[in-house]
């Protein structure tokens, strides 16, 4: 049942929304496939899901707003941010850059909060007028310790509206 109502609301979505990097156009950028792979010296390989949002406050720039979880072992990890993406030529190739902020909470039951700086690049390639698979390499690095910075490979899609 669910997967007919998320296929019924891409169609909605598909059939009212422009797929351009214009001004005014909101993009919603969830990673449910959860192909968030990365790589850091605290938890060596994990799986995340992530979820940005946004709308373009000029031609190819947009302002962003992310959320994700992570409940890998030993460390559950939640993140809150903001930040941007420049959109080049309209070809669907851009930059993005923003601040996080992330809370580790270890299995022991301790707690550790982290500011990251995140800078990502990656391709919006559309499969319908208003829905992209984004494929995205991406590098986080924390102020508080680098052994938190990571690396990775992220794949997800956006709907633009």
């Amino acid at each position: 049942m669910r997967k007919y109502l998320l296929m019924i609301c891409m169609l909605i979505t598909s059939a009212t929304a422009m797929a351009q990097f214009e001004k005014g156009t909101w993009i919603l950028n969830p990673s449910f496939t959860g192909l968030n792979f990365s790589h850091s010296d605290h938890e060596k390989v994990k799986v995340g899901i992530n979820v940005d949002a946004g709308c373009f406050l000029a031609d190819g720039f947009a302002l962003m707003v992310r959320g994700g979880a992570d409940w890998s072992k030993p460390v559950d990890k939640y993140t809150l941010g903001t930040g941007g993406r420049a959109y080049f030529n309209k070809t669907g190739i851009y930059l993005g850059a923003g601040v996080d902020l992330s809370r580790y909470r270890y299995k022991g039951g301790s707690h550790d909060t982290a500011w990251r700086l995140g800078l990502d690049a990656g391709y919006a390639f559309f499969i319908a007028k208003n829905v992209t698979i984004e494929p995205a390499v991406y590098y986080n690095w924390c102020f508080n310790d680098n052994d938190f910075s990571e690396w990775g490979l992220k794949v997800g899609f956006a709907l633009y509206f």
